[in-house]
């Protein structure tokens, strides 16, 4: 839905556009009222209640020049003095019912517009969730200035990648990014028309006249995003698994002969994210016993977790269990964890990071026992120096989090998934030497415990 209202120009022959500091309640446009005014349809039956919520209008008008309180029961445009000089105060059309639900839902409005001013990409949300069995489509709105498009398109793509270079590199010439999926949509001359969705009319209102809706569904097989953190002297995009919308103008849709300068394109970074599963099951439980040189029993070690999946900083609950036989003591023992990437797209990498460590000094004495609940918390704060560390995907500057667990889905290879994130849970049992030996014959006792890590899924 969109609207235009012509403005007149005032009476010292100076046009008067859109007041840059309106009130709180929407766009509005004044004028004097040397001209004929402009016919306004009829507000649609929504209250004013939910209205004045979106931003639609205001529930007390005012003119948006004076200030003044302007009485408009159902009206669309209102005359009225001030001075010398005569206002209009003009309301926006309201929003339907469907769309007002849209943009209740939709707090903020992301775009980005071309270096020549050419196209504007308009997008509602960054974050895309994957369902498992499905993924929220993208909806969006490009718009464009026509008359100054010649004999070329204008094309909208989104494009999964695995980037493992840096910027530096690809001017070198040396591509380190690899396109893992990718899908493109003429806006114009506009060939098919997406069905609209909510999301589409509540756009084509913010970006006003020549906006083109367009729709990409995301494949089920595809990685979520991950970027892999900097170093502090790192330049450039960071690697990993990104996703991106891109607006250009071309001639054709993908030439590999044709050059698409920057200045005509329009760029914006999305997420495809996972959430945890709504059914959360049994923790995981192992148990290791060991025996030592010179000693004829052994030291068993058991550990628990509470659950199988926690959340991104929450308290993780470890029930630990030693029972010492041997004639050897525990010194101390020490929990930490780890973070596995394995980069499978273009290599058999594997890397492991440490994103937490605790020592704890107690004794075990022989034929001693002890038993304990202990909270831990991995925190990406504690680990912003780590170079390569696996972090969910990055938006310019905002805070991000340790990389979710992946979750594999039967039937999807593995190279399509780019980067696969773990995590496990080490228990460490230091033991020292008993007798003339001392320190020569003590050993580690260590247990390990798969972890899952994910975002809770947000409340409707």
């Amino acid at each position: 839905m969109s609207w235009t209202l012509t403005a007149a120009r005032r009476r010292r022959g100076k046009p008067h556009g859109l007041d840059s500091a309106m009130a709180p309640g929407g766009p509005r446009l004044e004028a004097d009222v040397s001209q004929e005014q402009e016919s306004h349809s009829p507000q649609r039956d929504v209250s004013s209640a939910a209205a004045a919520k979106c931003g639609v209008f205001p529930p007390a008008p005012q003119c948006s020049r004076c200030r003044v309180p302007v009485q408009s029961p159902g009206a669309d445009s209102v005359p009225h003095d001030e001075g010398r000089s005569q206002h209009i105060y003009y309301t926006a059309p309201a929003l339907t019912q469907e769309s007002t639900s849209a943009a209740e839902v939709m707090a903020k409005v992301f775009k980005k517009t071309s270096k020549n001013g050419q196209l504007t990409l308009y997008l509602g949300k960054r974050d895309y969730v994957d369902h498992t069995t499905s993924v929220d489509e993208v909806c969006g709105v490009v718009k464009i200035d026509p008359a100054e498009l010649g004999d070329k398109k204008v094309f909208v793509q989104l494009a999964c990648a695995f980037r493992y270079g840096t910027d530096d590199l690809d001017v070198m010439g040396l591509c380190f990014r690899k396109d893992i999926w990718i899908s493109f949509f003429q806006i114009y001359p506009q060939t098919t028309k997406p069905a609209q969705t909510p999301m589409h009319e509540t756009l084509l209102t913010k970006a006003g006249e020549n906006a083109y809706p367009f729709t990409f569904e995301i494949p089920n097989n595809l990685p979520c995003s991950v970027s892999l953190q900097p170093g502090p002297d790192d330049q450039g995009k960071a690697c990993g698994v990104d996703f991106e919308v891109k607006a250009y103008v071309a001639k054709e849709q993908n030439n590999p002969d044709e050059t698409v300068d920057k200045k005509d394109t329009a760029r914006l970074v999305i997420r495809k994210i996972q959430y945890a599963p709504s059914q959360v099951g049994a923790g995981p439980k192992a148990e290791i016993c060991k025996s030592f040189m010179m000693s004829d029993k052994p030291v068993h070690l058991e550990a628990s977790l509470s659950k199988d999946l926690f959340f991104h900083g929450e308290s993780i609950q470890i029930k630990i269990k030693i029972k010492n036989e041997s004639n050897k003591t525990v010194k101390k023992f020490k929990i930490s964890v780890e973070q596995a990437t394995d980069i499978v797209l273009y290599s058999a990498d594997k890397y492991t990071k440490t994103v937490f460590t605790q020592e704890f000094a107690e004794t075990v004495d022989p034929n001693g026992s002890y038993e304990n609940s202990l909270a831990i918390t991995p925190m990406l704060n504690d680990n912003k120096e780590k170079r390569g560390l696996a972090l969910d995907g990055r938006l310019k500057d905002e805070d991000t989090n340790l990389a979710s667990t992946t979750i594999l889905k039967g039937g999807i290879e593995k190279d399509v998934l780019g980067i696969l994130v773990s995590y496990k849970i080490k228990i460490n049992l230091m033991v020292a030497g008993g007798g003339l030996l001392g320190g020569l014959t003590s050993s580690d006792v260590t247990l390990e415990l798969p972890l899952m890590l994910m975002h809770p899924k947000p409340q409707e």
